[in-house]
């Protein structure tokens, strides 16, 4: 949370496994159906490859596969995110995208050691809204490490 101390936060709220996560709507510029992926030899395992989405060359991160999740195949409710990191835009494969919501910065909590089975590195916090717990994404760790050299070199 280091762009944000207070103030709502609008939120894209999607789904992986039985879990809500969210990433602000200000870093996703758009949500699509899945589309023919065409596989680059040589990246890592969570890749699936790119896209050619509106004449830009958008490589396609498998989320379940990047959080060490059981990967299933894709269904009708499957989706895209596409989000804007600097000047490159990349795809999460996620199971679901269910709406956009605002929360509250001041409900958003630290990541707890243990999230499900997603890794806490890539938790920012988790909100509690309710009965919905929603796993604030931290989108640089996503994408961070030696793997983000393998994204850039698509």
């Amino acid at each position: 949370m280091s762009e944000h101390i207070s103030g709502d936060l609008k939120v894209i709220v999607f789904q992986l496994q039985d879990e809500e996560y969210g990433i602000p709507v200000q870093q996703v510029r758009s949500i699509e159906k899945v589309q023919h992926i065409t596989r680059v030899p040589r990246t890592a395992s969570y890749i699936k490859g790119v896209i050619n989405l509106r004449g830009v060359v958008t490589p396609i991160i498998d989320l379940r596969k990047r959080f060490g999740l059981k990967v299933l195949d894709d269904t009708e409710s499957t989706r895209m995110i596409i989000v804007s990191k600097e000047d490159m835009e990349v795809g999460f494969i996620v199971d679901a995208a269910n709406d956009v919501i605002d929360i509250h910065q001041g409900i958003i909590e630290p990541a707890p050691e243990v999230v499900g089975a997603v890794e806490v590195e890539y938790i920012q916090g988790v909100a509690k809204l309710d009965k919905r717990l929603i796993v604030m994404i931290d989108l640089e760790q996503v994408l961070k490490s030696n793997d983000e050299r393998s994204l850039l070199g698509v």
